[in-house]
């Protein structure tokens, strides 16, 4: 697939998805088995056209120094948030990537505000940050279950009925404040069926090689699915924005998440027309002294080289 032809494709995945505040959100909307008109096989295709595309608009990205990507990737558990970001982004350089996953807060860390522990892990310029939850939980998991909020030692007082619109409104200023510092802010719901869970649960269950992803615990958390798709709808709804748009990827399907995904993160690199830096001529001047130089070494050594004697069939007699 040429790279014209996969551009021009690629808004097909990337627009359908994209909530940035602009018009009414409703998650009901959006349909976890979309397949883009797609088949596997073709899916197949433009996963692997991204990542040589991500690959090399990565090593721009770090070559120039000026933009940093944070993507954060959301979920409920089995929606395929490891595999995703394991597949998209296999074949570029690690050493320009980071990834974090928040698990539940350490002591020193609940000594913060909510946000620093994420704040402590976003990417330098150059790089991609890649969160595997996010501050976004401290509105999902602590908003489902009330008394974790009581372990956040907060100020009793500041704890009332508007806590929540405030953490929207914080998040939005962070996110804010990020693109303003160059850092491109993409954020991805994997919206994955309450079906789909359930048969992906039973596998771990059944396949020794994958029952250690499975935990009593997400059957706890299972059980408030619709608390769970009531504040995903608020979050989404309060916290999309031009600046930081969420991205509502069909997650039934692995290989059709992975073309979406791909996609926005090719599509928004792309936008950012990277470069690799551009040398000035009075270094250019240098380097032609150097390899000069260079060359004048190797035929030096190759003069000094002793000459290789080869044996006659007499003398080897």
């Amino acid at each position: 697939m040429s790279k014209s032809s996969l551009s021009s494709q690629l808004q097909s995945y990337v627009e359908p998805f994209r909530v940035d505040g602009s018009k009414e959100f409703h998650l009901k909307l959006f349909k976890r088995d979309a397949n883009g008109d797609l088949v596997k096989s073709e899916g197949k295709e433009i996963i692997e056209a991204n990542r040589a595309r991500l690959s090399d608009l990565q090593e721009r990205l770090y070559a120039q120094d000026r933009w940093s990507l944070l993507l954060i990737f959301q979920g409920m558990d089995a929606a395929g948030k490891d595999s995703a970001i394991e597949s998209v982004f296999e074949g570029v350089n690690p050493q320009g990537c980071d990834v974090h996953s928040f698990k539940q807060p350490s002591s020193e860390e609940l000594d913060h505000d909510f946000m620093w522990r994420a704040a402590c892990r976003l990417p330098e310029r150059g790089r991609i940050g890649i969160f595997n939850r996010s501050y976004y939980e401290e509105c999902l998991v602590v908003r489902v279950h009330p008394h974790v909020l009581s372990a956040e030692r907060l100020p009793p007082k500041l704890v009332t009925k508007n806590i929540w619109r405030e953490r929207f409104e914080d998040i939005r200023a962070f996110e804010r404040y990020l693109s303003r510092n160059g850092t491109v802010v993409l954020k991805f719901f994997l919206n994955v069926s309450k079906d789909e869970q359930r048969r992906r649960f039973l596998d771990r269950l059944d396949d020794q090689a994958k029952n250690w992803k499975f935990s009593l615990g997400d059957i706890v958390e299972r059980k408030a699915w619709d608390r769970y798709q009531a504040a995903y709808q608020d979050v989404i709804r309060h916290t999309s924005s031009a600046d930081a748009p969420w991205y509502v990827v069909p997650a039934d399907r692995k290989w059709f998440a992975r073309v979406v995904i791909g996609s926005v993160i090719v599509q928004a690199l792309d936008r950012l027309d990277l470069q690799f830096p551009k040398v000035d001529k009075a270094t250019l001047e240098e380097f032609k002294k150097v390899r000069v130089a260079l060359e004048n070494e190797g035929k030096a050594t190759s003069k000094g080289a002793p000459k290789k004697t080869v044996a006659t069939s007499a003398s080897a007699k």
